[in-house]
């Protein structure tokens, strides 16, 4: 999205929100605009959660292993403290942080920063996940992408947890997920 300088002169800041099931594309289309800030020399400031390192510890990696170099941080509240001189903040895979993450998205927006969080939306129960509601309260613009369904191939826009596991928080790729429309995911 572009962001366009206010009467003074100032960049307006905004936030962007990718939502989506697993293997949607949302880290995919997270870097890609990432890429296309890089391009136009906009300084960038990237953050995940330090529990995600499912395919590299400090960098945001898609499932076609795209990537973008990033800092993994603990809590939400350390990001205000990292984006330095950032003109544009990427957080990656935003429902594992704490509660604080939309209010951060919040104050960084307000300080003319452009932010672009990429989330999943429900957890495998189809439940809200973590503080994305409030982010996409809080969004500007939202892009809800969709995978395929595995079952029959329809538009999926869930994520089926295929081991047995009660926990909400349990990273995994294929092995552990995968994506369901409406009509199978409710059948399983």
């Amino acid at each position: 999205m572009f962001i366009e300088p206010n009467n003074s002169g100032e960049r307006r800041g905004s936030i962007e929100v990718i939502c989506g099931s697993m293997f949607s594309g949302k880290t995919e289309e997270l870097i890609r605009r990432l890429k296309r800030v890089r391009i136009a020399n906009q300084r960038i400031a990237v953050f995940k959660p330090l529990i995600d390192n499912r395919y590299s510890q400090e960098k945001i990696v898609s499932h076609d292993t795209n990537f973008f170099d990033s800092v993994p941080i603990r809590a939400a509240k350390e990001i205000l403290d990292k984006v330095e001189d950032a003109e544009v903040v990427g957080i990656d895979e935003a429902q594992f942080f704490d509660t604080e993450i939309a209010d951060c998205c919040d104050l960084l927006a307000f300080r003319g920063i452009r932010v672009i969080v990429a989330g999943l939306d429900m957890d495998y129960l189809g439940k809200p996940f973590g503080p994305m509601p409030q982010i996409l309260a809080k969004a500007d613009y939202v892009t809800k992408l969709h995978a395929i369904c595995q079952q029959c191939g329809g538009i999926a826009n869930y994520s089926y947890r295929k081991v047995a596991n009660e926990e909400q928080v349990m990273l995994g790729a294929t092995d552990s997920y995968e994506p369901r429309c409406r009509k199978c995911y409710q059948h399983s």
